[in-house]
């Protein structure tokens, strides 16, 4: 899975440079550059949410972890465990978020919190990118269409149905 994204990334970063560089340099239509564009950015948001899931896919080992010194779960003591499981609050479970990404303890009060080994930066990335992507690819699909509509001699806002 996570060689077939590395390879994906890898096509969408390679196919990106060169529209990018087509586009800019005049070689090709400016609607080439912002696909290049939408390729770059969805590879960068495919690559930070990778390096979440891979901060994730550590806490998941850690706290499957058997053995000695393996409850409560490594993964969910964080800052204050000893005294909220003195107050009577244990840890209970985990669960893992894929959206938005993080790796979530549960607590016997019915509790939950996130423990934080997701970097904070993780997930707005992944969301501007994301966001980015989208709005160069449907800005590229706009100026494609303007300028097929110039060519066949309507405007950009007509539908082809005046005079009819």
């Amino acid at each position: 899975f996570v060689l077939a994204l590395v390879g994906g990334c890898f096509a969408l970063v390679g196919y990106g440079v060169g529209a990018v560089a087509d586009g800019l340099s005049g070689l090709r239509e400016r609607s080439v550059a912002l696909r290049g564009l939408a390729a770059l950015t969805a590879a960068g948001a495919v690559v930070v949410y990778v390096w979440g899931l891979l901060h994730v896919f550590g806490a998941v080992v850690e706290a499957e972890d058997g053995g000695t010194d393996s409850s409560p779960v490594r993964s969910c003591r964080t800052a204050g465990w000893e005294e909220r499981a003195a107050a009577g609050v244990e840890i209970t479970g985990y669960e893992v978020r894929v959206v938005p990404l993080g790796f979530v303890c549960g607590t016997s009060d019915g509790g939950r919190y996130d423990n934080g080994d997701v970097p904070g930066y993780v997930n707005p990335a992944v969301a501007g990118f994301g966001l980015t992507a989208a709005a160069s690819a449907i800005s590229a699909g706009y100026l494609s269409q303007r300028r097929a509509r110039t060519a066949a001699g309507r405007g950009p806002g007509d539908d082809g149905e005046a005079g009819r």
